[in-house]
């Protein structure tokens, strides 16, 4: 028989709440409020998980933070995507790896001309997603880079399902960096 703790919600407010106030001080995309009602509804949709570990504070701080990172993350997402600048596609980020072939003399020479490799025409749009993509790329994980340039770069199949998988978790990646680094400039 398993006995379920008795939460206190007041408590875990406050913890919500300084959760909250930390990731909307590094986040300016999200109000605290807003981080904070977020993180409470995942605490009540994972409430078992909660009541597991609701004596490690540690822990359900971690548990929150997550929660509220993603939920920033995909507002700036979608912001990103609604404002009225350019935003990259993982198919694009793709597009970017595999010109990651051609130095830059070689991929000027292309420009304006139909690219059977690239299967499209090299634009200035292509080299401009080129430089994106090579910022971007610093900030990915080495198993993501080496991922990316394995598939989208030297063509090598990839081995393994678990290997697929996170090489797709990689293009996604790339191509949300890609609009990171867009927007930052």
């Amino acid at each position: 028989m398993s006995t379920t703790v008795e939460l206190d919600w007041a408590y875990l407010s406050k913890l919500a709440d300084k959760v909250a106030g930390s990731i909307a001080s590094s986040w300016a995309i999200v109000e605290k409020d807003d981080v904070k009602q977020e993180i409470l509804k995942h605490a009540y949709e994972f409430r078992s998980t909660v009541e597991e570990y609701y004596a490690h504070e540690d822990f359900l701080w971690k548990l929150f933070k997550k929660a509220g990172v993603q939920y920033a993350s995909r507002e700036r997402d979608y912001r990103d995507l609604m404002d009225d600048r350019y935003y990259y596609t993982p198919d694009e980020a793709k597009r970017a790896l595999a010109t990651f072939l051609y130095t830059d003399e070689e991929l000027a020479e292309l420009l304006g001309r139909r690219d059977d490799l690239l299967r499209c025409d090299v634009t200035d749009a292509l080299l401009s997603a080129r430089m994106d993509a090579q910022s971007a790329l610093k900030r990915l994980s080495q198993r993501q880079q080496a991922l990316l340039l394995r598939r989208y770069v030297y063509g090598l199949p990839i081995e393994t399902n678990a290997d697929e998988v996170a090489l797709s978790r990689a293009v996604v990646a790339l191509a949300r960096q890609m609009n990171r680094v867009l927007r930052t400039k």
